[in-house]
């Protein structure tokens, strides 16, 4: 049998979009056969992808197991009332949009009584690397969602996420608060920046900490895609409640500094605090973001004159070059020269944003240098002195940070007779023992100097006993 068709297959409607493809490399990755779906008829994407494009929906709905719809929340009701009810009996419809009263209801109404369904929304963006430490929403629908819950739920505990459970009408109660204020209030403040014709960038040059993350939060939220945020506050009927709410305590707050009434200001202030809770427990974790953004940029000057490696945010290219410079928010890289690298561009220098880099461990950067720069081979033969392991001299050699790996590649016994011709005879033949010859061959990184990394390879050889032969192979 082929082994695709044992596959379970996920058509993602809307999967050349931005989450569409998030969720598509989710699913492929674990085992899925996924196939994409978008109004745009992006092929590339899914060719990018590696995954089937559906050029005919009527005949691809009908074959999938599972049947996810992550288009926009306007189009979303359509979407599900054109194609639920072309679904095979037994197979899931799930739904990615942050509103679910409305989604749901649709599933519930298009999709024939033996598909089931599933309110899904997924607590964050496509930016995000991984699910791991991630939030998803599930909203089960009783009597709809008995076979499918239990597997959608284990697949994303499995891989790290942390699953809430509630109601639809639950679910947009809470997210009119979670998305609609929090946006509403970053996007304001946006607004607000952009009619005082206010300098952020010259801004930057004088800020405190927590200054400088709201600015990039604000800016996370502004460089997105306008007509999804623009949807999240429109489409859900509670949001209005809460713009109301906010934009009465904007008042009040203005007038109390108007009026020049501490009092009262501080009083509001501090009914805020009670209500809001664990403030202490909220000034922890803020310290904590802080703390961590100093000690990376800490770490990345620390690191000026070494190799460092970058992996970019959104691109996911890695750049790894001897680090030249740091500044504010940039950095210089003389880039390494890599396998295929253009004579005309080796020792490049490149500028870097720091805001779009993350610093690769060293773990990272060792395997991206294995993998990626061309490597040198030397062999060193030596004789083992009596009753030595030749694994556990390997071990030791295999410390060197300098190497890719380190091998046997041969190990022989030889007469010790040959090595004592300077002995009498009667000598000789006393001392005459087998010994063990082993070369050990040693691949060195690219960028590091060969003769001088086999020179600090040899000297830990003999400090262990070991005797090097005279017919010492070089490759």
């Amino acid at each position: 049998m082929d082994q695709n068709a044992e596959k379970t297959k996920v058509l993602i409607l809307g999967g050349t979009g931005e989450m569409g493809q998030w969720f598509t490399r989710f699913f492929k990755d674990r085992g899925y056969g996924v196939t994409v779906w978008g109004k745009g008829g992006k092929t590339e994407i899914a060719r990018k992808l590696e995954v089937p494009f559906a050029s005919d929906l009527e005949e691809v709905v009908p074959e999938s197991d599972i049947v996810i719809v992550s288009v926009p929340i306007n189009v979303t009701e359509e979407t599900i009332a054109e194609f639920a009810p072309k679904m095979k009996a037994g197979s899931l419809l799930m739904d990615f949009t942050s509103i679910k009263v409305k989604p749901v209801e649709a599933m519930r109404k298009f999709a024939p009584s033996d598909v089931e369904i599933l309110g899904t929304h997924p607590m964050f963006g496509p930016t995000i690397r991984t699910i791991r430490g991630q939030t998803v929403i599930l909203v089960p629908v009783k009597g709809r969602s008995e076979k499918w819950f239990p597997v959608i739920r284990e697949l994303f505990e499995e891989s790290g996420a942390h699953v809430e459970i509630i109601t639809a009408a639950e679910h947009d109660r809470l997210v009119s608060v979670v998305q609609g204020l929090t946006h509403f209030a970053y996007i304001s403040l946006g607004t607000t920046i952009d009619r005082l014709d206010f300098d952020v960038r010259k801004s930057r040059k004088f800020v405190s900490p927590v200054y400088d993350i709201m600015l990039d939060f604000v800016g996370r939220i502004l460089g997105q895609n306008p007509y999804l945020y623009a949807l999240i506050q429109m489409e859900n009927p509670g949001v209005l409640e809460v713009h109301d709410a906010f934009i009465t305590e904007c008042k009040e707050l203005s007038e109390l500094v108007r009026a020049h009434d501490e009092e009262s200001f501080v009083k509001k202030m501090k009914a805020a605090a009670r209500q809001y809770g664990d403030t202490a427990h909220a000034l922890r974790k803020s310290d904590k973001l802080i703390n961590s953004r100093i000690i990376e940029y800490e770490t990345i000057l620390n690191s000026i004159g070494k190799v460092c490696g970058f992996s970019h945010f959104y691109s996911g290219k890695i750049h790894v070059g001897t680090l030249e410079k740091v500044g504010p928010d940039e950095i210089v890289l003389t880039k390494l020269v890599s396998k295929g690298t253009s004579p005309h561009i080796r020792n490049k220098f490149v500028k870097l944003k720091l805001e779009n880099l993350r610093l690769l461990s060293e773990s990272e950067l060792w395997e991206w240098r294995k993998e990626n720069l061309e490597h040198s081979t030397r062999d060193i033969s030596v004789l083992i002195p009596h009753g030595a392991d030749p694994a556990v001299v390997l071990n030791a050699v295999n410390t060197n940070k300098q190497l890719t790996a380190c091998e046997i590649s041969d190990i022989y016994r030889e007469s010790e007779r040959a090595e004592c011709e300077e002995l009498n005879q009667a000598e000789a033949e006393k001392e005459e023992l087998e010994k063990l010859a082993v070369t050990y061959r040693i691949t060195i990184f690219g960028d590091c100097d060969v003769d001088s990394v086999e020179a600090e390879v040899t000297a830990l050889l003999c400090g262990l006993g070991c005797r090097i032969r005279e017919k010492n192979l070089k490759r």
